[in-house]
């Protein structure tokens, strides 16, 4: 058995389908400055109020990328938590993120893999309980047996 695994991680072997975690955020000004400094993405639809106000978004939008971290967030340390490698991630974004919204990021588990370790999880992001990215995760759990 593993004994380092983290404190909240949970193992393949007690995932169930249903299972749920979440998390709730207030995207900031300067989370949207940080990611733009560390993706490199300066587009200014995210970064100048003057430019943004005269887009379809009429202001600025958080990136939807730093949207999507929220559910990695989640996946990495709630379900499955600590030890989890991610396969890949569909996305669908909806709606726009702004400055102050608060977003809460969910993921369920829709199908596990027990032999090969593979979880399936439906992810969605809301705003005001609006749907604001949806998609699919795959991940591979961390086990408590050596391979």
């Amino acid at each position: 058995m593993l004994d380092n695994l983290p404190r909240g991680t949970i193992c393949i072997e007690d995932i169930e389908i249903g299972m749920t975690r979440y998390l709730r955020k207030v995207v900031t000004d300067e989370d949207i400055e940080m990611f733009a400094k560390i993706s490199t993405d300066h587009n200014p639809v995210h970064l100048d109020d003057d430019y943004a106000q005269d887009t379809i978004f009429e202001g600025r939008i958080a990136h939807g990328m730093l949207t999507a971290g929220l559910i990695s967030a989640v996946i990495g340390e709630q379900l499955p938590g600590h030890g989890t490698v991610y396969m890949g991630q569909s996305l669908k974004f909806l709606g726009p993120v702004r400055p102050g919204d608060l977003v809460y990021a969910e993921v369920k588990v829709t199908d596990i893999e027990f032999s090969k370790r593979r979880v399936k999880m439906d992810c969605q992001c809301l705003v005001d309980g609006k749907k604001v990215l949806i998609g699919e995760a795959t991940v591979l759990a961390p086990s408590r047996k050596f391979d």
